[in-house]
């Protein structure tokens, strides 16, 4: 496995994140001056996307993230985006974060699996940051720290060969292999089938730096080609125009990675019986884990200075459920299988000496925003209002 892999892992899935509550937020705003205090206005949805992408993009919490490191289990990754999300005014129970998390994970692995080349994972990662710059356009201090983030992803992977893309391509794959989850998105657009397996295209640009297919060329033992044969090809294939830009600025021309929800429409998700065997087959061994205590250091490292506040006077914060209903919400706690819903793990980091001052030291203190008066009330509101991804 690839040592270089988790950034990029982790700001694709962090891309996606920002692009679905973003999408929600949106279709629930209400004008300011038109809105009750108990309404979303799109002051909240700035002061949302704003909290979470500065805690995203912290120096400190880059600088652990991009030392070469394997990746860590699915419910370890799973802890840091349930801190992240809650990272702000806004509130998810646990199902309405489980189906956050698998909107993101399925999205960008089929954007993994569609890569004409492993390098153009990089130009799908650039798609998702060219995105939530956009999202903090009028933040100059926090575009910042995207920028910076921006130039260590080519100071660091700019460089690498086409064998260590490769290499992160398939770490990538290998830890989205067992993972199924139907949405209804990409169920209307036929790519993905009832089994929740996506469908790829047999179609379309070829990779950069490559040839249409159909030509075979026979070379003799001096390298001189004696001889051509064609054959036919059951795909409409063609050479792109040019290749994607790999600087702070410039065309991806890859589209991969950009914002799917740009349209508002409706997305669902649904556990398809495959799905949930495929599930209790990846299913962890309740042995103990040789790589438990490890997976511990790593979250204490990276979530020990992420203190989410918890609001005054008893307030939950602005709830934000993504199904339609509460009972929507509840039935999908209850029937999703175990193994996929994932639990908030707690870590405790001033039991030991000097740990707290070794955890500040490496995050800094980061702050969170707290509902401000009236945020309960708009959150309760919210229920009513969302018609779910």
């Amino acid at each position: 496995m690839s040592a270089r892999t988790l950034p990029l892992l982790f700001l694709n899935l962090g891309g996606e994140m920002l692009y679905i509550l973003d999408q929600r937020l949106r279709a629930q705003s209400i004008p300011g001056e038109k809105a009750r205090k108990d309404e979303w206005t799109d002051v909240d949805r700035k002061r949302v996307m704003n909290d979470i992408i500065t805690t995203m993009f912290n120096k400190k919490f880059m600088e652990e993230l991009f030392k070469p490191q394997d990746l860590y289990s699915k419910k370890a990754l799973r802890t840091v985006y349930d801190r992240l999300a809650h990272a702000s005014i806004m509130r998810l129970n646990q199902a309405s974060m489980d189906k956050l998390y698998d909107l993101m994970t399925m999205a960008f692995k089929y954007q993994v699996l569609l890569c004409p080349r492993p390098r153009d994972v990089l130009l799908v990662t650039f798609n998702h940051l060219d995105a939530i710059k956009d999202f903090i356009s009028d933040s100059p201090g926090i575009l910042n720290q995207v920028d910076e983030t921006f130039r260590r992803l080519i100071e660091t992977y700019n460089c690498l060969s086409d064998g260590e893309f490769q290499l992160i391509r398939q770490t990538l794959l290998i830890f989205f292999q067992d993972m199924h989850i139907r949405v209804s998105l990409f169920l209307k657009d036929k790519v993905q089938n009832s089994n929740g397996h996506f469908v790829l295209p047999i179609s379309g640009p070829v990779p950069w730096g490559t040839e249409v297919p159909g030509l075979i060329r026979i070379f003799n033992h001096k390298g001189v080609e004696v001889k051509r044969a064609e054959f036919t090809t059951a795909g409409n294939y063609f050479i792109p125009q040019r290749e994607g830009s790999f600087e702070l600025y410039g065309d991806r021309v890859l589209k991969l990675g950009t914002n799917m929800y740009s349209v508002t429409r409706p997305v669902e998700t649904h556990m398809s019986g495959s799905s949930k065997t495929l599930a209790s087959q990846a299913k962890e061994n309740i042995a103990p884990n040789p790589l438990a205590k490890e997976e511990l250091n790593f979250l204490a490292r990276l979530l020990g200075g992420l203190d989410i506040q918890k609001p005054a006077g008893g307030d939950t914060g602005f709830r934000l459920n993504l199904f339609t209903t509460d009972e929507e919400e509840e039935h999908a706690a209850q029937t999703r299988p175990e193994e996929l819903s994932y639990k908030v793990i707690n870590i405790e980091a001033t039991q030991e000496p000097g740990r707290r001052a070794e955890l500040s030291r490496i995050l800094g203190e980061l702050e969170v925003a707290e509902p401000r008066p009236g945020s309960a009330e708009k959150g309760e509101d919210l229920l009513a209002l969302m018609d779910g991804l």
